[in-house]
């Protein structure tokens, strides 16, 4: 487990392109995983597994919150498409089975010894004794969102998958839609059926499992469960597309957005900003998931 994340100035956060189409990823979904090294994937994901969030502006930040939210303003983003949910522990064990734990530069992709993954290596009978064991998710958690999981091998995986990690302002869009909303699914507080919140250390649930707490364009599970990785270095508002903020590749912070399991209703918030240095974003962490956009 990494050291804990430093909050963003005044935080305080606690330890712990065009429409995509079926016929067109052969060509254009895997040209960012070949140009990274990394073996293709078996395949896209299924239409059902994207939403598509329309191009034009929305709310971002707030004026009522902590500094680093501050000031609310509007942005105007492209059409882009994001995964519906986080991405599963089964999801990702494909991948380190088709890649590896380790990327060729030498960045950890998942920390599997630490006692909070949920996948591992498990030998098969009867294997020759020199053939590496398979990936496999914990029984159980192959549905839950995967943990541990390093902001390289986030970045990796969506690459894999001839994806990206989202931007936070695209994230953002895609929890609150156009009308400024505080939550997902509105201004009604958080409970059980939107979120998971208020649980346990590591106690998380599966990623497709809160439908009422949906986004006005169908996204899931974006408050609660694991906080989620961006491609997004933190930089002061008001957010600005061409100012560079959008690349982060280890150098600054790197914004996190989200909630975790383990955090009280107060800490959900589609506005709140956290963020790790590269040490941070080099390690993976309980609390953290991420998933895809396009």
């Amino acid at each position: 487990m990494a050291p804990p994340a430093a909050p963003a100035p005044s935080g305080g956060a606690r330890r712990r392109a065009p429409r995509w189409r079926p016929a067109i990823p052969a060509v254009l979904l895997g040209a960012s995983a070949l140009a990274a090294g990394l073996p293709p994937a078996p395949g896209p994901a299924a239409p059902a597994d994207l939403v598509r969030v329309p191009a034009g502006p929305f709310w971002m930040g707030r004026d009522d919150g902590p500094p680093e939210e501050r000031p609310r303003h509007r942005v105007e983003l492209d059409e882009f498409w994001i995964d519906r949910h986080k991405v599963t522990n089964a999801a990702f064990a494909e991948f380190l089975n088709a890649a590896g734990a380790w990327s060729p530069e030498g960045e950890r992709r998942y920390e599997d010894d630490d006692p909070d993954a949920r996948i591992h290596r498990v030998p098969v009978p009867g294997a020759p004794a020199d053939a590496p064991a398979p990936w496999v998710p914990d029984p159980g958690f192959e549905r839950h969102p995967a943990a541990e999981v390093t902001w390289f091998g986030a970045r990796d995986y969506c690459r894999w998958r001839g994806a990206r990690l989202p931007t936070e302002a695209e994230w953002e869009k895609a929890a609150r839609g156009t009308d400024g909303r505080r939550y997902p699914w509105g201004a009604a507080p958080p409970t059980p059926r939107h979120a998971v919140f208020g649980r346990r250390y590591n106690a998380t649930e599966p990623t497709d499992g809160r439908p009422a707490g949906r986004s006005p364009w169908g996204v899931e599970d974006l408050l609660g469960n694991l906080r989620e990785w961006t491609a997004t270095r933190f930089r002061p508002y008001p957010y600005r597309r061409d100012d560079g903020r959008d690349a982060f590749t280890g150098e600054g912070r790197v914004v996190v957005r989200g909630a975790s399991h383990d955090e009280p209703a107060e800490a959900l918030s589609v506005t709140a900003r956290r963020s790790y240095d590269r040490a941070g974003a080099a390690a993976g962490h309980h609390h953290v998931g991420f998933r895809c956009a396009r």
